[in-house]
């Protein structure tokens, strides 16, 4: 389906370029096909259409005469906002957290996973449903109706989104129980925890198929995958590492994926070294290095030892090098996870972290603990399992 993409830059000097782009690598993900774009001024967005009524009534030829089918914002609307855009152009709207969503839903995999995402799918629709369709207005009423005399569609839809959620959250609680048993086996077990983290698209599965001498799914798109793997790697030293790749963060993130997956984000949190994989071809890297600090200190992992590593020299013409710290300990590399270039320093790097912590025993192979997230696979030198995160 064609799609227009709409972005609106507030105050003077700013640009909507590198936003803009990101979006139709977001939309083309979703499995809509990018077909213009256009760029809006203003002082301050409308209350009623967002981009103002002239606006609105201007993109309603050039939707008609371009044949669009979609059109999405680069910004979050309000649902009041959404349907006046919605009914005025007579075409669907959507906005950045909602197609974001739509992303997720569609990648996710496990059970946890699909779980997560309609607890934040159903978060997202609550706050939307006042005012949000005129179908809500009508009013169930008489004897023997379900809702009683007089109750409105909205607060029944109300009452049965609050319901569910309650129940997802219950689900979800009992999984976070699950890992933090599961996590205190392994700090029994003294195993050192590696989480590649990362903004989306900045190769961290190749990096983790690089480490782990893996096969796992990548690609050159925005999240890819949303299941994360873990698996055990044994270090050129003999020393032994859980490595785990997480889903690549993004530009606002909706908040409710943030507070859905807060149960999986725990294990970001909790790890003991993470390693921040940065896309050295952006030119917005220092603008992504930002924005997946930010989501860190959001869930509580601002803390935790981080090594950064600068990915695909290979596109850049970088040569590979490290940086050290005052102590002699190695805080930055370069590497190419797609050449393989710089990865055995990116090894030795972690390994002279593992040697600091005094943490290295190999991971037991049966039973709870080792492996963060459940059984192992039997049969394999490298068990491996999945979970979700955001």
């Amino acid at each position: 389906m064609r799609c227009l993409l709409v972005g609106v830059v507030f105050g003077p000097g700013r640009t909507a370029d590198e936003s803009l782009d990101e979006l139709a690598a977001l939309v083309t993900s979703a499995g809509l096909v990018p077909a213009g774009r256009e760029v809006c001024r203003r002082s301050r967005q409308d209350p009623e259409f967002f981009v103002g009524s002239g606006k609105a009534d201007a993109l309603l030829e050039r939707i008609k005469a371009e044949d669009i089918g979609v059109v999405v914002f680069d910004q979050e609307l309000s649902a009041v906002q959404q349907r006046n855009l919605g009914e005025h152009w007579g075409v669907p709207v959507l906005d950045r957290p909602e197609l974001i969503l739509d992303i997720f839903a569609r990648r996710a995999r496990s059970h946890e996973g699909k779980l997560q995402v309609e607890l934040a799918r159903l978060e997202h629709l609550s706050a939307r449903l006042v005012r949000g369709w005129t179908h809500l207005e009508r009013q169930r009423g008489g004897i023997g109706v379900r809702g009683g005399p007089g109750e409105k569609q909205i607060e029944l839809d109300r009452r049965m989104l609050t319901a569910r959620v309650r129940r997802l959250r219950v689900q979800l609680e009992q999984i976070r129980k699950q890992r933090r048993n599961r996590r205190r086996a392994r700090q029994r077990r003294e195993v050192f925890s590696v989480s590649l983290v990362g903004y989306t698209n900045s190769g961290k599965s190749t990096l983790f198929n690089a480490l782990a001498r893996s096969d796992t799914f990548a690609a050159d798109q925005l999240f890819a995958t949303l299941d994360t793997l873990s698996r055990r790697v044994r270090l050129p030293g003999g020393e032994w590492i859980v490595l785990s790749d997480t889903v690549g963060f993004v530009r606002d993130l909706p908040h409710q994926l943030v507070d859905a997956f807060q149960a999986t984000l725990e294990e970001t949190a909790e790890a003991d070294l993470l390693v921040h994989v940065v896309d050295a071809s952006a030119p917005d890297r220092d603008e992504q290095v930002l924005q997946v600090e930010r989501v860190l200190a959001e869930i509580g992992a601002s803390e935790v030892p981080c090594l950064t590593v600068l990915n695909k020299i290979d596109l850049t013409g970088w040569a590979p090098d490290l940086e050290r710290d005052s102590c002699g300990s190695i805080i930055k590399i370069m590497v190419s996870a797609f050449t393989g270039t710089g990865i055995d320093g990116l090894r030795e790097a972690i390994e002279q972290r593992v040697r600091l912590r005094g943490r290295g025993a190999e991971p037991a192979v049966s039973g709870t603990g080792a492996e963060p997230d459940g059984e192992p696979e039997r049969g394999g030198s490298s068990p491996e399992t999945r979970q979700t995160v955001a």
